[in-house]
């Protein structure tokens, strides 16, 4: 039998800390929030904020988790990927096991791993790409909202079966997101016989998109679809107006973001744009709408009421469950949600079986205006 070491001081104190700590985590539910609070896609991480900070208060009013108040914790990962591994640690070493994650696709595909392999249930209310869910098979890790594989196809339905466009030049941002959504567009359209004139990236930063404009001006498409974000699309909105071209523009719900309009200025209108159906307007959500008022928050936004029904199902799991991660994850997998975006169900990689898109115009102001399909 070895002898007992007798401990420093110090030794002595961290162990106190960390006891102090632990019986602090005991305490509270603690949720990380890791999204862009800096930076231009900052309008996103405010509708994550808004939608899980509203449900968060709701539930703490109503008397928490078994007992327990939820503690979000906000961390900003500024839709930078080279964020994304210290953002996600940052959830882990505060001491979380649940969190609310992450808004781009760029940023969530080096995260997840981070997830997995630390045991930390994470849904993500805005990241699309298949290659989050697809590059590795996840437990721990979720959405609530749909893959570009969904939001592509809907897409191409629609310029299909409404626009009816006899050529379609596709851009895109090289990006994890961008071009991933755009080319689900590109292939679903080519099987329905739309002939895509042009495939092609442009550099996101820069500030002149003359040359692409002008090719864009010699092929003549009846549609230009743009794969990315705002700050990219308003600018070739601009641009493309400027410079005489009048073709209709449609893009993803990574473009509807208000700050287009400062950018583009009245070149805005008549953009078509994907986005998560309006789900305001779902029955039985009244309460939720209320929550939103007597916070002060707006309910709208694309990733705004996914947010709120990602902290809704992590709830109803520890409440079923406790919570053990594990435990959380496995009742995830084998069970359905009624939620502020509707029924909830997961497939085996934590993807949505099924999620509403919806097609919106935009006007001259900002406005949007969702449309009859």
């Amino acid at each position: 039998m070895k002898a007992l070491k007798k401990l420093s001081p110090l030794v002595v104190a961290l162990g106190a800390l960390t006891l102090a700590g632990s019986v602090y985590a005991a305490d509270t539910i603690k949720i990380g929030i890791p999204q862009p609070m800096t930076g231009p896609a900052t309008q996103y991480g405010d509708q994550i904020q808004a939608g899980a900070l509203t449900a968060i208060e709701a539930i703490n009013a109503a008397g928490g988790v078994k007992g327990l108040q939820l503690e979000p914790l906000l961390i900003d990962d500024g839709c930078e990927p080279k964020q994304a591994v210290p953002a996600a640690n940052r959830v882990i070493n505060e001491g979380a096991k649940f969190a609310v994650a992450h808004a781009c696709s760029g940023t969530t595909v080096p995260a997840v791993n981070v997830y997995e392999q630390e045991g930390i249930v994470a849904i993500t209310p805005g990241a699309t790409s298949p290659l989050v869910t697809d590059t590795i098979k996840p437990h721990y890790f979720f959405r609530t909202i749909g893959r570009d594989d969904q939001q592509g196809p809907f897409a191409a339905n629609y310029i299909i079966n409404t626009v009816k466009p006899k050529t379609v030049a596709i851009l895109h941002d090289k990006q994890t997101y961008g071009s991933g959504v755009a080319t689900q567009v590109r292939d679903n359209l080519s099987k329905g016989g739309t002939d895509v004139a042009l495939f092609e990236g442009i550099n996101v930063g820069d500030s002149d998109y003359s040359a692409v404009i002008t090719k864009l001006k010699g092929l003549n498409p009846d549609l230009i679809y743009f794969g990315g974000y705002h700050a990219e699309l308003g600018l070739l909105l601009r641009q493309a107006r400027e410079q005489g071209l009048q073709t209709q523009f449609m893009g993803p719900e990574g473009v509807a973001n208000k700050d287009l309009v400062a950018i583009a200025g009245p070149a805005v209108e008549g953009l078509l744009v994907t986005l998560p159906a309006d789900f305001t307007k779902l029955p039985g959500n009244e309460k939720i709408l209320e929550n939103f008022k007597k916070a002060n928050r707006s309910p709208d936004g694309a990733f705004t009421l996914t947010s709120y029904a990602a902290v809704q199902i992590l709830v109803d799991s520890i409440n079923a469950v406790g919570q053990d991660p594990a435990k959380v994850a496995d009742y995830m997998h084998s069970n359905t949600f009624n939620t502020a975006i509707g029924k909830v169900e997961y497939d085996a990689k934590g993807d949505l079986k099924e999620f509403e898109f919806a097609v919106y115009k935009w006007d001259k102001e900002g406005k949007l205006e969702q449309l009859k399909l």
